[in-house]
C-alpha cells in the first residue's frame, strides 16, 4: 500500500499547511520530497531498512532522508491508526473497482459465447435428474445471471468504503481543526467517516469484501461444477488450457482448472467467517488484531481476480457438442408439455398433470418413449387426446414456448444477452 500511503500524506500536507501548521514552502517540499519517496517504489529502488516498523515508518523516514527535519512535521495531528484506516479504504476502493471491469470482461465474453450458440438445444435438470428442454445459452445465462447480481453488490459496497478517515487522529479527531471534507476530496473519497471513534476501527468494508468475494466465488464454484458434469456427459468440451492428463492413466483428461476454481469458494468462506472472528470481540478503539485485516484481504482480491480471469478463459473456450447435447434430451422431458396440450384444450391443470404421469407409466410398462404411444394408446388414458397431440413431441417447439421474460425462447435469451452485455458496459 505504498502508493495508497504516499497520496494520503500528500492530501495530510496539503490539510495541515491550510490551516497553518506549516508553510506552504514546507508543504511544496513535502510534496516534492514525497514525489520522490513515490518514484523509488515505482522504479523498485526504495531500500527498505531494519527500524522500518511498517509502510508508513518506511516512508516517513526516507522522506527525512530527502528533505531533513522538515519530514518530521508530516505527522502532525495524525496517528498511524487513521493512516491506516485511509490506506486500506483507498486500497480496497481501487481494487473493487477493478475487480468490476473484470467482471465486466467476464459477462460481455459469456453473453457472446451465448448468441453464438442460440440455437443449440439440452437438457434442464432439478435435483441431477432430467427435467424439461432448455437452450445451452439459456443455461449458460443462468450462470452470468448471479455474476452480474454479484457485479451489482460490489457497486453497492464501495460508496461506503469510499469514506475518508483521515483526520480522526489516534481516536479522539484531530487537535488543529484539518478540514476533513478537503482531505476527501483531494482523495476522491465519497464523503468523511462521522465518529473518529469508529473510524480507526471499523473494518467492516474489509468483511463486506471478503463476504462478498466468497458469495462471488460460490457462483463461479457452481458454474465450474455444471461444466464438469457436462463435460463428464460429453456435452461441453473444455480446451486443453484448462485440463491435464493423468501420470498414469494416458486417456484421461481431468478438468483441474473447473475443479480449483471449485475449491476456491470454501476457502474464501473461511476467510470472511476468520476475520468476522478477528473482529467480534474487539473493544473500541485501534487494537493490533485489525492488521490481521491485510493478509485476508490481499489474498482474496489476488484470488478473485484469477478465479475471474480462468472462469472468462474457461468461457471463451469450451465448445458445447450438440450431438451429445440432444443425446441426453428425452421425450419424457416433454410431460409437462403433454399436460400443457390438455390446459390448452380446457382442462384444469391438476387434472392434465395426473393425466401426464398416467402416459408416463403406460410408456415405462411398454418399456418405448412416451413419444412412440399410439393415438389409440393415449385416448385409452384420456379421449381428449386428438391427432395433433403428436405436435408435442418437438424439443424446439417446447423450448419456445417458454416466451415469457427469462424463458428459454430464443427472443427471451436474446433478450437476456442483450440486457447482460449493456450492463457489463456500466461496469
Amino acid at each position: 500500500m505504498w502508493a495508497q500511503d504516499i497520496r494520503g500524506s500528500i492530501a495530510y500536507a496539503k490539510a495541515i499547511g491550510k490551516v497553518g501548521i506549516i508553510t506552504e514552502e514546507e508543504v511544496n517540499k513535502l510534496v516534492e520530497g514525497l514525489g520522490q519517496v513515490h518514484k523509488e517504489w515505482e522504479e523498485g529502488t526504495f531500500e527498505i531498512k531494519a527500524g522500518d516498523e511498517d509502510i508508513h515508518t518506511a516512508n516517513e523516514r526516507r522522506l527525512t532522508e530527502i528533505i531533513g527535519p522538515t519530514g518530521g512535521k508530516l505527522h502532525t495531528g495524525r496517528s498511524r491508526n487513521d493512516q491506516v484506516a485511509t490506506d486500506t479504504r483507498l486500497w480496497t476502493v481501487e481494487a473493487e473497482r477493478d475487480i468490476l471491469k473484470d467482471m465486466a470482461g467476464l459477462l460481455e465474453a459469456g453473453a457472446s459465447v451465448a448468441n453464438e450458440n442460440i440455437d443449440v438445444l439440452m437438457a434442464g435438470y432439478t435435483h441431477l435428474q432430467p427435467a424439461q428442454p432448455i437452450r445451452y445459452s439459456h443455461w449458460l445465462m443462468s450462470h452470468l445471471t448471479p455474476l452480474m447480481r454479484d457485479a451489482q453488490r460490489l457497486q453497492d459496497m464501495i460508496p461506503r468504503a469510499n469514506q475518508c478517515p483521515l483526520g480522526s487522529g489516534a481516536l479522539a479527531g484531530n487537535a488543529f481543526g484539518v478540514d476533513r471534507e478537503f482531505l476527501a476530496k483531494e482523495l476522491g473519497f465519497d464523503g468523511v467517516t462521522p465518529n473518529s471513534l469508529d473510524s480507526v476501527c471499523d473494518r467492516d468494508f474489509v468483511v463486506e469484501f471478503l463476504m462478498w468475494h466468497a458469495l462471488m466465488l460460490t457462483h463461479i464454484s457452481q458454474f465450474a461444477e455444471d461444466v464438469i458434469i457436462n463435460n463428464l456427459l460429453k456435452g461441453i468440451y473444455i480446451d486443453d488450457a484448462y485440463a491435464t492428463g493423468s501420470s498414469l492413466m494416458p486417456q484421461k483428461k481431468n478438468p483441474d482448472a473447473l475443479e480449483l476454481l471449485r475449491g476456491k469458494a470454501g476457502v474464501a468462506l473461511g476467510k470472511a467467517v476468520g476475520m468476522t472472528a478477528t473482529l467480534k470481540g474487539l473493544p473500541r478503539a485501534y487494537n493490533k488484531d485489525l492488521q490481521e485485516d491485510k493478509m485476508l484481504l490481499f489474498s482474496a482480491v489476488d484470488t478473485v481476480k484469477d478465479c475471474l480471469a480462468i472462469a472468462t478463459g474457461v468461457i471463451c473456450t469450451m465448445k458445447p457438442k450438440p450431438e451429445y447435447l440432444i443425446k441426453a434430451l428425452s421425450p419424457e422431458m416433454l410431460a409437462t408439455d403433454l399436460a400443457d396440450y390438455l390446459v390448452r384444450k380446457g382442462v384444469p391443470f391438476r387434472e392434465t398433470h395426473h393425466i401426464s404421469g398416467a402416459v408416463v407409466r403406460l410408456g415405462e410398462d411398454e418399456n418405448i418413449g412416451i413419444d412412440k404411444l399410439t393415438l389409440e394408446q393415449l385416448q385409452g388414458i384420456d379421449s381428449r387426446f386428438e391427432a395433433d397431440v403428436a405436435e408435442v413431441w418437438n424439443y424446439e417447439v417446447s423450448v419456445e414456448r417458454k416466451c415469457s421474460t427469462g424463458g428459454t425462447a430464443k427472443s427471451s435469451v436474446l433478450k437476456q444477452i442483450n440486457d447482460v452485455i449493456a450492463f457489463s458496459k456500466t461496469l
